[in-house]
């Protein structure tokens, strides 16, 4: 199933905007939070076909909400791609513990993520 709607989370409204502006460039339809917790509620209702998460963010961060969103039942199936300045190689070892499809450390390239995009479709 191609991706057509993307969930970008990340309390940055700079990061927000230069992901959406990209996205949206390359044609996808972008559904924002600002939050882990309001990412979770916004994958419930929206249902996206993918979910760019940020890491580090206020109450719940991204690792948090990726397993919660990757082990229940209506939102299981979303692929997600966490976004994030935590390049360690032990933080991206966790990401993808917690679910993750995959794991890119910023500053984002927009040609590899439009890449590993183009590939889950």
């Amino acid at each position: 199933m191609p991706v057509k709607n993307i969930l970008v989370v990340d309390d940055s409204p700079t990061e927000r905007h230069v992901l959406t502006d990209m996205l949206m460039k390359a044609g996808y339809t972008v559904i924002i939070a600002d939050s882990g917790e309001q990412a979770i509620e916004v994958a419930k209702k929206e249902v996206p076909d993918l979910i760019l998460m940020d890491v580090v963010m206020p109450g719940m961060n991204g690792y948090q909400a990726t397993r919660t969103i990757t082990r229940e039942e209506t939102t299981r199936h979303i692929p997600v791609i966490m976004c994030t300045s935590k390049g360690q190689e032990t933080d991206k070892i966790w990401g993808m513990r917690q679910g993750a499809h995959d794991y890119m450390v910023k500053p984002i390239d927009s040609a590899t993520l439009l890449a590993k995009i183009a590939a889950l479709g």
